[in-house]
C-alpha cells in the first residue's frame, strides 16, 4: 500500500508526534508498504507532476524526527520559520499527498491532529485515514465536553468547571471550588500546561500561564486527586490490559513522559486486584461508545488514594504509538507486537469506515 505517515504539524506535542510517526513509518516500510513520515504544516514543496516519485524517496521523509525534547516546541518560532508564511495548518502538497495515498496513517497528537478538523477535511475530499472519526475526536479533544457527556454517561470523572478569556480572573472563592486543584488548558495533552496548585497565589499563576499554551482560549479546573494512574488502551472496541504509571517524583509531567527514567510503567498492573481492573477496563469502554469514538484511543484513569474510588480523566483520540508508549505496551501484552498493531489500525480503520 502507499501510505503517508502524517506527524508534527503545529502543536505542542508535535515533538512526541514526530517520534511516534518515524516509528509507524520505518514499520510500515519494513512491513512491505511504500510508506512516507509527511509534516502537515510544513508540507513538501515538490514538482507536482512528479509527486508519485515521493512514496519511492529512500529516505521516507525520516529526517523530519530528531528527537523529543524535554520541553514543549516553540510554535511561534515554528511559525515564522515557514517559508510560505502561510496562515494554512497545511503546507504545500499535503492534500494531494494523502489522495494518492491508500490510507493516511494519523500519527499526529494535539490541535489539528486530534480535534477532528483534518478527520473533517478528509472525509469531505473522500481520504482515508486511520484512528477515530471527526466527530469522536471532537468531542474527546476538548476535556470539559468530554467530562460532562462522561457524567450524562455514568462514567464516573472528577467535577469540573472552566475559564475563559473572559472570565479568567474570576475569584477561586466565585468559583465553588477548593485547593489543591488541578489547572489545565481545554484541549491540549502530554501534559503540557498542566498546573496542581496549593497556594491561591500557584493558581493564579498557573491560569496565566496556561492561557499562554498556543494561544488556549479555555482552562479546565478540577479537584485534584492524589492516586495511582493507569492507562486503559481500547481497540476495536475492546480494553486492552491496563498500565500503571509510576512517575519519578510523583507527576507524570511532559519531561517525565519523554525522558528516560521518568516513570515507571507496568503492565498488566501488580497493585491492582482482577475484579478493579476489569471495572476500570468496562469504564474506559464505555467511555470510547459514549464519545462516538471507533478503531482505537486510550483513556486515563485515576484511583484515589483516600477513598479507592477510581476515575475517568480524560480520552486521548490518537495516543502516543512509539514502541515504548503506553498503547503499545497495553497492545504487546494482548498478543499484538508493534509491527501487527500498525498494521491492525489500518485494517480496523477500513473495516469500521470503508
Amino acid at each position: 500500500m502507499k501510505i503517508i505517515v502524517l506527524a508534527g504539524g503545529l502543536s505542542p506535542e508535535r515533538d512526541v508526534s514526530l517520534i511516534s510517526g518515524a516509528g509507524i513509518c520505518r514499520t510500515l516500510r519494513e512491513n512491505g508498504h511504500q510508506a512516507y513520515l509527511l509534516d502537515p504544516f510544513f508540507g513538501l514543496p515538490y514538482d507536482s507532476d512528479r509527486l508519485e516519485e515521493v512514496f519511492d524517496l529512500p529516505d521516507a521523509g525520516l529526517g523530519l524526527a530528531e528527537g523529543i525534547k524535554t520541553t514543549a516546541p516553540d510554535l511561534e518560532a515554528l511559525r515564522k520559520s515557514r517559508p510560505d508564511q502561510s496562515e494554512s495548518l497545511l503546507g504545500p502538497n499535503v492534500i494531494e499527498l494523502c489522495r494518492m495515498a491508500d490510507i493516511t496513517f494519523m500519527g499526529l497528537h494535539g490541535s489539528i491532529g486530534e480535534d477532528g478538523k483534518l478527520q473533517a477535511t478528509f472525509d469531505t475530499l473522500g481520504i482515508h485515514y486511520t484512528g477515530p472519526n471527526s466527530l469522536g475526536c471532537a468531542l474527546s479533544m476538548n476535556k470539559l465536553v468530554a467530562k460532562q457527556i462522561f457524567k450524562m454517561s455514568g462514567v464516573p470523572t472528577p467535577r469540573g468547571t472552566s475559564l475563559d478569556i473572559r472570565t479568567k480572573d474570576t475569584p477561586l472563592k466565585d468559583l465553588g471550588y477548593y485547593l489543591p486543584l488541578v489547572i489545565k488548558p481545554c484541549s491540549n495533552g502530554s501534559s503540557i500546561g498542566v498546573y496542581i496548585c496549593h497556594t491561591e497565589e500557584e493558581y493564579a499563576d498557573a491560569i496565566h500561564q496556561s492561557f499562554d499554551i498556543d494561544h488556549t482560549d479555555e482552562v479546565v479546573i478540577e479537584p485534584y486527586i492524589k492516586g495511582r494512574e493507569f492507562a486503559c488502551g481500547i481497540f476495536a472496541g475492546k480494553a486492552l490490559p491496563l498500565v500503571e504509571i509510576i512517575p519519578k517524583d510523583g507527576v507524570f509531567s511532559y519531561e517525565n513522559k519523554y525522558q528516560d527514567g521518568g516513570a515507571k510503567e507496568i503492565c498488566p498492573p501488580v497493585s491492582l486486584d482482577q475484579e478493579t481492573q476489569e471495572k476500570i477496563q468496562r469504564a474506559g469502554e464505555k467511555a470510547f461508545e459514549t464519545l462516538r469514538m471507533d478503531v482505537y484511543a486510550r483513556a486515563d484513569f485515576i484511583i484515589d488514594d483516600s477513598d479507592g474510588e477510581f476515575y475517568c480523566l480524560e480520552m486521548n483520540a490518537l495516543p502516543g504509538m512509539t514502541p515504548a508508549s503506553l498503547l503499545p505496551k497495553a497492545a504487546r501484552e494482548a498478543g499484538y507486537a508493534y509491527n501487527e498493531l500498525c498494521e491492525a489500525i489500518i485494517q480496523e480503520s477500513i473495516k469500521t469506515r470503508y
